[in-house]
């Protein structure tokens, strides 16, 4: 625990690590009241810097200070004056100045690159999707892809007059965040690619931190910060892409196991006689349940593998299901029934182990939603414990393909608000 001092300076106790009376590193005091500041007008909204000092317990010297430095960083700004009803001079009020700072969110899947930017205070800058068989492509020409997708973010971002202050990559698969390394990510056919290391000597800035994790759980982070289970502390996230990803937050933490690796559900087997996975077994839950899965029963004509010429958005996979049902192809139904029902199967073992609230289906997941859930639900009484499963309830998230870029953003912006010292200080 951390105590203010009457000057405010900001002193850990003593017994925990530092020899007695000692005085605390100044550098990280100051990094740690900086962050105590910004963190406290992004959660509070406009205030005032008298209602800032009262609050934080630092005294308005220590806060005039503070303030000072983080708006030569770009990270706040005062605007008013602000009437609050008392009699006396109106006072300004302290906000993120977010149009100065941003943050880059990219996502690498099977079918699609996506890019999602914002600034500090929300303001979405940038939200695209670029249709590319990563699938097909290997790892050499599919880093070069995504090489060239940020090159375009950071400079759109730059004429915009947005300083980056990181980018995070969310990639299909288990992923050493602190190597930068993806381990293994079947569906692209990666192993052991060193992601980090490779975007850098392709020309992507070493001054901007790059950081990678799994899709499902930047998805989940996602959802549970801005989503329709927002606030929820204990969700899982299932999205439905080629694979199957899951994201699970549990007392309003991620829950990443101890290598990274939790979540992992879609290579759970759960038909030993089924279809061949991409990771090499048989029978994995997401050859039940993934959008590969639902194309093969539905339009097995274009099923995946079969046309490398078609594009391989999953919007577009998703039309043609559409379209196929609109023209009375009976498949469709039949198809969409199917995965509901493992849907159900699967999530039944979810909640049993993980005991949610909600469990948000994203991905093709939510688009099928009002089909899907009725089947899955259905599925989920007969297989789940009543006393657990009746608490728990589907929400169709509203994210779209583009949760985990949206994910992946919000990681930049808590090492920001974390460490507001990670942004420069502008020389005017």
């Amino acid at each position: 625990m951390e105590h203010n001092q009457p000057d405010g300076r900001l002193v850990e106790p003593r017994g925990l690590g530092r020899p007695a009376g000692l005085p605390a590193d100044q550098t990280t005091v100051r990094r740690s009241n900086l962050s105590l500041v910004l963190r406290h007008v992004s959660e509070r909204g406009q205030c005032s810097r008298s209602a800032v000092a009262i609050e934080t317990g630092l005294n308005k010297t220590t806060i005039t200070s503070l303030v000072g430095e983080l708006q030569a960083r770009g990270l706040l700004k005062e605007i008013g004056p602000q009437h609050a009803g008392s009699v006396g001079r109106p006072s300004l009020a302290l906000t993120l100045d977010g149009a100065r700072v941003g943050a880059l969110g990219v996502e690498v899947n099977v079918d699609y690159v996506a890019a999602f930017a914002t600034d500090l205070a929300g303001r979405v800058l940038i939200d695209r999707r670029i249709g590319f068989d990563a699938m097909g492509a290997g790892p050499g020409r599919s880093l070069g892809k995504l090489s060239q997708v940020i090159d375009k973010a950071v400079t759109d971002l730059d004429r915009l007059g947005v300083a980056l202050a990181g980018i995070t990559v969310a990639i299909p698969g288990l992923v050493n965040a602190a190597t930068g390394t993806v381990v293994v990510a079947p569906n692209l056919g990666w192993h052991q690619v060193p992601l980090v290391d490779r975007l850098k000597s392709a020309g992507i800035s070493a001054r901007v931190p790059v950081t990678i994790d799994n899709d499902a759980n930047l998805a989940a982070l996602a959802e549970y910060t801005s989503g329709v289970a927002m606030g929820t502390p204990d969700l899982v996230y299932l999205t439905g892409e080629v694979g199957v990803g899951c994201g699970i937050i549990s007392g309003g933490r991620p829950l990443s196991g101890a290598d990274g690796f939790a979540g992992e559900v879609g290579h759970v087997v759960v038909d030993p006689s089924g279809e061949r996975c991409g990771c090499g077994r048989t029978g994995c839950w997401e050859t039940k349940v993934g959008l590969a899965a639902l194309v093969r029963m539905a339009v097995p004509d274009h099923a995946y593998g079969t046309d490398r010429h078609l594009l391989r958005d999953p919007e577009e996979r998703l039309a043609e299901i559409d379209q196929r049902r609109a023209e009375g192809d009976p498949r469709v139904d039949a198809a969409i029934t199917e995965v509901g029902r493992w849907l159900g199967r699967g999530t039944a073992l979810l909640i049993n182990l993980f005991n949610p609230r909600a469990v948000v289906l994203g991905g093709y997941f939510a688009r099928l939603a009002d089909r899907l859930i009725p089947v899955a639900q259905t599925e989920l009484d007969g297989l789940g414990m009543t006393a657990v499963t009746g608490r728990c309830r589907f929400l169709a998230s509203t994210l779209g393909f583009g949760a985990a870029a949206r994910g992946a953003v919000n990681v930049v912006i808590q090492r920001v608000l974390s460490d507001p010292t990670t942004i420069a200080i502008r020389r005017s």
